[in-house]
């Protein structure tokens, strides 16, 4: 498995033969062109103005747009709402990614918190307007316990939405990141303990 990210909260995730984009991001409201690709797979965790672009894509994609569940090529994905919000969970070659989307709220519902528990991916915001803030992502860190930890959704230049930077994050949470430009991975490649992984933006 393969995991890009292209700034905001946009990523590419390679698996099975499937390409799955999340969240493509609009270029007016960002002042940044969001990268396009083909994609299998379109999940679209939020209706904000700047957020969900499908135009990027290609227009053949299976699109998944809040809650919901589809499977295809050995792919499962599940969709669940917490609105504004959707999360989403995605399994494929043995593991389980946990893309937080645009999530608002620390407090999850008890049923939520059970079914992200433990995943070994967490797709996680960080940069507050609108979306948990670097505090709020720590606590939930702490609660879900997974084995990697992406952070997502914080301040980069050119962006034009106002941010929270990734340092505080880095600073807050007391663990040394791998800077990568892509994140290959592998069930058997999981670490132990959890891991925060930086990706460069794409």
């Amino acid at each position: 498995m393969i995991i890009q990210w292209f700034g905001y909260s946009y990523f590419r995730i390679d698996s099975k033969n499937k390409i799955i984009a999340i969240d493509p991001y609009s270029e007016v409201s960002t002042k940044s062109t969001p990268p396009r690709f083909k994609s299998d797979i379109l999940l679209i965790p939020s209706q904000q103005e700047d957020h969900g672009k499908k135009k990027v894509v290609t227009k053949n994609s299976l699109i998944l747009e809040g809650a919901g569940e589809i499977e295809t090529g050995g792919i499962f994905i599940q969709g669940i709402a917490q609105k504004p919000n959707t999360i989403y969970l995605i399994k494929s070659e043995n593991m389980v990614i946990c893309d937080l989307g645009n999530l608002e709220k620390k407090s999850l519902k008890e049923e939520t918190l059970e079914k992200i528990a433990n995943v070994d991916i967490l797709l996680i915001p960080i940069g507050g307007n609108g979306t948990l803030n670097y505090e709020e992502a720590i606590s939930l860190i702490n609660q879900i316990e997974p084995k990697i930890i992406i952070p997502m959704n914080y301040a980069l230049p050119g962006l034009k939405v106002k941010l929270d930077p990734l340092d505080k994050f880095l600073k807050d949470i007391s663990k040394t990141p791998e800077i990568l430009d892509k994140l290959v991975v592998r069930k058997n490649s999981l670490p132990v303990e959890t891991k925060l992984i930086i990706l460069n933006k794409q």
